[in-house]
């Protein structure tokens, strides 16, 4: 069984390509906190196919959290010094969309209404 569940946010705007034969593609990459240990962050590679990819490029972009479901993928290639590189990225299933458009209202909305500091002083008659 090769199955992976990550929650992470995009470290990068997802790549939207489209191979030969016409099928659409998307790399991108999110960094997943880790639980045992708050001051780590593990960044992964991931790699989405058809609708999911075109989804994932249209609406999402850095920043933006990810839950994703999918598979480990391992590979390898020459670099060119000729050395052996092995590489590893998770293949994308399925994914949700962990930020709503509203809470991202809402957040926009929060952070324009907060006042400096400074502002606060001016309110307060001891100063």
């Amino acid at each position: 069984m090769n199955n992976v569940i990550l929650m992470g946010r995009l470290t990068r705007d997802p790549e939207l390509q489209y191979s030969n034969n016409g099928t659409a593609f998307s790399k991108f990459s999110i960094a997943v906190p880790r639980d045992f240990k708050r001051d780590e962050t593990d960044f992964i590679n991931c790699l989405a196919f058809g609708k999911t990819a075109e989804t994932i490029a249209e609406y999402l972009s850095k920043g933006k959290r990810i839950a994703i479901v999918g598979r480990i993928q391992t590979g390898s290639y020459n670099n060119k010094e000729g050395q052996r590189v092995n590489t590893f990225e998770v293949v994308v299933d399925k994914f949700e969309f962990v930020d709503s458009a509203k809470s991202e209202e809402n957040n926009k909305n929060v952070r324009s209404n907060v006042r400096s500091e400074e502002d606060l002083e001016d309110d307060f008659p001891f100063n």
